[in-house]
């Protein structure tokens, strides 16, 4: 077992300083306040940069990549919906969320319907999106151990990274981690910019990798030409002064595995055609099955960043709705910004790194960030290590920043809705305090017991079925019980719990079926369209959990709250005419 010193140092002061950061912030988390909702205190700048820490992820920094350069054009939807879907939270969401003054979103539920009862449902779906996200993260941080610790088994490097994180979460909880996210988002963004501008200069930009698919005759080894065409030339036994362009240089020849030049080029590749595929259609009569995956794809991630708890409480940490605004655009322009560069190394790995296309599981393409810069190593020496080592180090601030955001939600639900609300309503802040800790111990626990379950499956693909239960249920709930007065409890419930089921149902049919736990390979091939539809259900489910509310609430008119004219200047008046409240009153400041 070789590991090399460099990814080993760099991937430790990462672990370190997170620790040292949770440990420091943990000091100053006193109150049920601070664990709940950092004492809602947080400034816009820090806040942005913790919700974007928290919301890149390992699907965003090591699955993005891995997706474009395992199925092409067809995972560039991934990027640009996870950064659109902030639009969304911005233009309907973010500030009337804030406004209410809840902690926790099944707060929310409760406090717009004057339901207990609607509490425990959404605490159901807050526990489901959460456990359905902490699995990708679990799969990014065993891939990422295993890559630094060759020999090292998957399930180790879940164990590790889950009880690290765990523990930042138990000491401190939102108080604690808001720091650390933070911290990590820049992290992240010099990780994952730095190797692309080094890997660009020695190899080439994005347009002349991308020029090297469709050209199937290009078969020779891989060398550039771009920056150092006589050393190049020397390489190829040409003398020093012959132009670059005269030399037949490209990529390696692509293995049996991977996608051909022009699917790979395709806007319907193998990400989308995998249903008509399995059933033998041809090209022709794939595409309107194409066109479906895609829209509900860009469906689920659209409304399902809308919808996702972790992010959703985020906002309950602003000093108050206008705050929760601003953090949203900025949000929006970190993300954007991060987004540019893995879809450059999907490309990059394509033709630098083909034999990743024959591994599977850990060893497939999601790890192309931590491989692709140790190309480096041949012509440079250490350079490519020292890369590698800033990638890794990026890694583990993707999934260590998201599973605490993650961590402290599903913690929150079950401290604060659970424990605090529904089993022991008249526990002192304290005593919620202490349960958190224990619930943050209970939580994580079962997330890596999940994670371990899941190495054969995609990051990218796995994040994307969190997003899609999240469309169906959070998201109808939060926009329509934000923008129209006539909703009520049992619409609002009748929808979430449908939408959310179905969305759930569909998915843990196609996740079992792929996983082999069992076969419906068979079943797939002679209906590609209920495929398509179990596996992204986004495109009915939200308009079903919609159409639910609307229908439901006007046959049960009568029970629309009597004090929702109240509740809607609260959520939409501007807080300088004073109608803004908190709803749990308990731990703001100044109250006793």
């Amino acid at each position: 077992m070789t590991i090399d010193p460099y990814i080993l140092a760099f991937s430790s002061i990462t672990v370190i300083v997170t620790i040292w950061m949770g440990f420091r912030s943990a000091k100053s988390s006193k109150t049920a306040s601070d664990f709940f909702v950092a004492g809602r205190s947080v400034s816009v700048g820090w806040n942005a940069s913790a919700i974007s820490g928290e919301y890149l992820s390992a699907a965003s920094f090591m699955g993005v990549a891995g997706m474009v350069m395992s199925s092409g054009y067809d995972a560039l939807w991934y990027p640009v919906c996870y950064a659109c879907g902030y639009l969304f939270l911005l233009l309907f969401i973010a500030g009337p969320l804030r406004r209410f003054g809840a902690y926790t979103i099944p707060d929310f539920a409760e406090g717009r319907f004057d339901s207990p009862v609607f509490r425990k449902i959404a605490v159901v779906f807050v526990l489901f999106i959460g456990f359905f996200y902490t699995m990708p993260q679990m799969k990014g941080a065993g891939t990422t151990l295993a890559y630094i610790f060759p020999g090292l088994p998957y399930w180790a490097g879940v164990v590790l990274v889950g009880a690290v994180i765990t523990l930042n979460v138990a000491l401190g909880g939102m108080k604690g981690i808001t720091l650390v996210q933070a911290f990590q988002y820049w992290a992240k963004m010099f990780a994952i910019s730095v190797p692309v501008f080094v890997l660009m200069s020695v190899y080439g930009g994005y347009g002349k990798q991308l020029d090297l698919n469709g050209n199937a005759q290009r078969s020779t080894p891989n060398v550039q030409l771009s920056t150092n065409a006589p050393a190049a030339a020397n390489a190829l036994g040409a003398p020093p002064n012959v132009e670059s362009s005269k030399l037949n240089v490209g990529r390696s020849p692509l293995p049996d595995k991977a996608p051909k030049d022009e699917t790979w080029l395709n806007p319907f590749g193998p990400l989308t055609t995998k249903a008509a595929k399995a059933a033998k259609l041809s090209a022709e009569e794939s595409r309107p099955y194409s066109l479906l995956y895609t829209y509900s794809l860009i469906i689920a991630l659209v409304c399902g960043t809308a919808g996702l708890p972790h992010i959703l409480v985020r906002f309950y940490t602003n000093p108050d709705g206008v705050a929760a605004k601003r953090t949203t655009m900025w949000v929006m322009i970190l993300i954007g910004v991060f987004y540019v560069f893995p879809p450059v190394l999907g490309v990059l790995g394509r033709n630098l790194l083909p034999d990743l296309y024959n591994g599977i599981g850990a060893k497939g393409t999601d790890k192309i960030v931590l491989e692709l810069p140790r190309i480096l190593n041949e012509k440079y020496g250490t350079l490519g290590s020292i890369l590698s080592g800033i990638t890794c180090a990026g890694a583990f601030a993707a999934f260590m920043s998201t599973f605490s955001g993650l961590l402290v939600s599903m913690t929150g639900a079950l401290a604060h809705d659970v424990y605090g609300r529904i089993l022991n309503p008249k526990s002192t802040p304290g005593e919620r305090m202490r349960m958190f800790k224990w619930c943050a111990v209970l939580v994580g626990t079962v997330s890596v017991i999940l994670g371990m379950q899941v190495e054969q499956l995609q990051i990218n693909f796995m994040v994307g079925q969190a997003f899609a239960i999240a469309a169906a249920s959070y998201f109808p709930l939060l926009f329509m019980s934000v923008w129209w007065r006539g909703m009520t409890m049992r619409g609002a419930a009748t929808g979430m719990l449908t939408g959310g089921l179905l969305a759930l149902g569909g998915i843990s049919l196609t996740s079992f079926s792929d996983l082999k736990w069992i076969n419906l390979n068979d079943f797939w091939a002679a209906h590609p369209l209920v495929r398509i539809l179990c596996e992204q259900p986004a495109i009915w489910t939200v308009p079903v959990a919609i159409g639910l509310m609307i229908i439901v609430s006007k046959l049960t008119a009568a029970a629309v709250p009597p004090d929702i004219r109240m509740k809607m200047l609260v959520l939409h008046a501007p807080e300088k005419l004073g109608l803004k409240q908190e709803y749990i009153q308990e731990h703001t400041p100044g109250a006793h």
